[in-house]
């Protein structure tokens, strides 16, 4: 048995059903499910937010790319290159952001596991 099995195994035993529920809910999630959770956290009406613009940018990317190869003189392709550019600089902001929430609430998550996993070891030592 691996470390971390035998460590959630001990930690397992000494929890209540209640606190052993809370520990289930903070196992790993995939990243569709991150998502979800960062929409829903305190500052989720922003993340909602991001991910429209983020829609609506990618939109205006594809625009300006439908144009640049439509265009005919060196200005027009210089302009609708440009605006990719800037379309596709702002889409990784955008994203950025978005994964440094997923990524805050992941850190959350695990501090709470160690919280409760301190908490629970120093009941079974006391006892």
């Amino acid at each position: 048995m691996m470390e971390k099995e035998k460590i959630d195994v001990l930690i397992r035993e000494t929890l209540s059903r209640d606190e052993a529920e809370f520990y289930n809910e903070l196992e790993e999630q995939n990243l569709i499910r991150e998502l979800i959770n960062t929409s829903k956290s305190s500052s989720g009406w922003l993340v909602v937010i991001m991910s429209i613009m983020h829609i609506l940018v990618f939109g205006f990317f594809i625009y300006c790319t439908i144009e640049f190869f439509d265009a005919e003189d060196t200005k027009e392709l210089l302009t609708w290159l440009a605006g990719g550019f800037m379309a596709m600089f702002v889409m990784v902001m955008l994203k950025l952001y978005v994964w440094m929430q997923m990524d805050k609430n992941v850190l959350k998550r695990e501090i709470k596991r160690l919280e409760l996993q301190i908490s629970s070891l120093s009941l079974k030592i006391t006892k």
